[in-house]
């Protein structure tokens, strides 16, 4: 439902734009926004998880969530509307790092490879389907307030969440509280609103006019870093340890893998929509399901990556970013080469293995990335993996989309260059997370690719708190 709501909203807003009266610059908050506060509140999220109980926040966080979907559906203005979304993207930021959290403390050795697979399942899936559920959603909820039923199906899948959850998820002592590391938060808050800004404003200029904050963001996030390191040498609380990229085996090129894989993966989705709807003519609901067989394929493969990862480890990534890159790439040259009346058919194969590829990317990932992760700081790792996979995700959406535009402005709006163009460059970014997922599968021992290993030695080893 969270990631959903990130690329769900986009097929909506010309339906709000017209009803709300809203300008075009405005109504871009209404994205750009729930995506800038999902990614601010990640870590500092996670951290508070560790802290008071996985449980706990992850309650109150979907509680959240429902309200300020409710919210956003009965908006009266464009500005309560870009408030509700915001609001709603604090809510999917707190809920999000306590997912694999959770999982990290309830299952251990081959059962948490399952789980996480569908878990990344889930992730897969809800990142590839927000464009056809969006049309789909706009389909049958026809007239110019069809759009406000985007936001109102949360609501009854979200009671129905948390009567789950109630229900379900175990009461769990909280770890060592500790203190909140005020300054880390600070200094990562500002350093990641810095960068991520610039990008979320693209289609407002924003690259343009906010370029300067890329190198005060960088500034800022290198200050995070240095603090930390010294919170952790005072044998303080940081927000973010250190010692998860230095002391813990496979965290910090995991984490980098599935930033690079971000940027190509949520990039194309925007591309494939402008291509399908502006390009070919297409209906927002028929251009979301000439994508769906890759959502099909991702999904079908998490599911059974997840029981694989134990046996191959960081193998299977290594083949699944190759599949991913084969299957995007023939479609790219399918889309670029082939008759606009037959290309979404020739290329729904090419699609579909793109998915299956993806399947055994972002699931087994996960797994390798966290799975010697102590306990007690599971929610803070989940919550920096989910950042960055939300500021390559920035990345993605913002270059991507802006370079089709180039090449359509430069080519007299030829839209099978630009799709090839910008489509080609998303596997250019896979090609890099595929490098580093060679270098780890060297570094990484065949024989325990996915076995859970005894927790590195650190200050403080709290894990049986959870």
């Amino acid at each position: 439902m969270i990631l959903l709501d990130v690329t769900i909203v986009a097929v909506a807003l010309p339906s709000m734009q017209r009803e709300l009266s809203a300008s075009a610059a405005s109504v871009q908050w209404v994205v750009s926004g729930y995506a800038l506060a999902f990614a601010l509140t990640l870590v500092t999220a996670g951290r508070l998880g560790d802290a008071f109980g996985r449980r706990r926040v992850f309650l109150i966080a979907l509680a959240a969530f429902v309200v300020c979907s409710a919210a956003a559906g009965a908006a009266p203005s464009v500005l309560w509307l870009i408030v509700a979304r915001l609001a709603q993207g604090v809510a999917a930021g707190s809920l999000a790092p306590q997912n694999s959290a959770l999982i990290q403390q309830m299952f251990h050795g081959a059962e948490r490879g399952r789980a996480f697979g569908l878990f990344g399942a889930t992730v897969g899936l809800s990142s590839a389907v927000g464009p056809v559920t969006g049309g789909l959603i706009l389909a049958l909820a026809d007239g110019p307030t069809g759009w406000r039923w985007i936001f109102y199906v949360n609501v009854p899948v979200g009671l129905i969440a948390l009567l789950l959850g109630f229900r379900l998820l175990p009461r769990v002592a909280p770890g060592r509280r500790g203190d909140l590391d005020a300054a880390g938060v600070a200094l990562l808050g500002a350093g990641i609103l810095a960068v991520m800004l610039p990008l979320v404003l693209a289609e407002a200029g924003g690259l343009s006019r906010l370029w300067w904050l890329f190198p005060v963001g960088l500034v800022l996030l290198l200050a995070f870093v240095r603090w930390e390191r010294r919170v952790a040498a005072r044998d303080g609380d940081p927000l973010l340890d250190p010692r998860l990229l230095t002391g813990t085996r496979g965290y910090a090129t995991g984490a980098g893998l599935a930033t690079l894989y971000f940027v190509g993966f949520s990039g194309v989705w925007l591309v494939f929509a402008l291509f399908f709807q502006n390009g070919l003519g297409f209906s927002p609901l028929r251009s979301g399901l000439a994508v769906t067989p890759f959502a099909v394929g991702s999904a079908l493969a998490a599911a059974v990556a997840g029981r694989l990862v134990g046996r191959y480890g960081r193998l299977l990534t290594v083949w699944g970013l190759v599949a991913v890159m084969a299957g995007l790439g023939g479609t790219d040259l399918v889309l670029w080469l082939a008759p606009a009346h037959s290309a979404a058919y020739l290329a729904a194969p090419l699609l579909f293995l793109g998915g299956l590829g993806s399947g055994c990317v972002i699931s087994p990932n996960v797994t390798m990335t966290l799975r010697d992760v102590p306990v007690r700081m599971a929610g803070a790792a989940g919550g920096a993996m989910q950042t960055g996979q939300r500021l390559g995700g920035a990345v993605g959406t913002a270059a991507l989309p802006g370079l089709f535009y180039l090449v359509l402005g430069t080519t007299g709006n030829d839209y099978h260059a630009a799709v090839a163009v910008s489509v080609g460059s998303g596997v250019v970014f896979m090609l890099c997370a595929l490098a580093v997922a060679v270098v780890d599968r060297r570094r990484d021992r065949p024989d325990d690719g996915g076995r859970h290993s005894s927790e590195p030695s650190h200050s403080h080893t709290h894990a049986s708190h959870g």
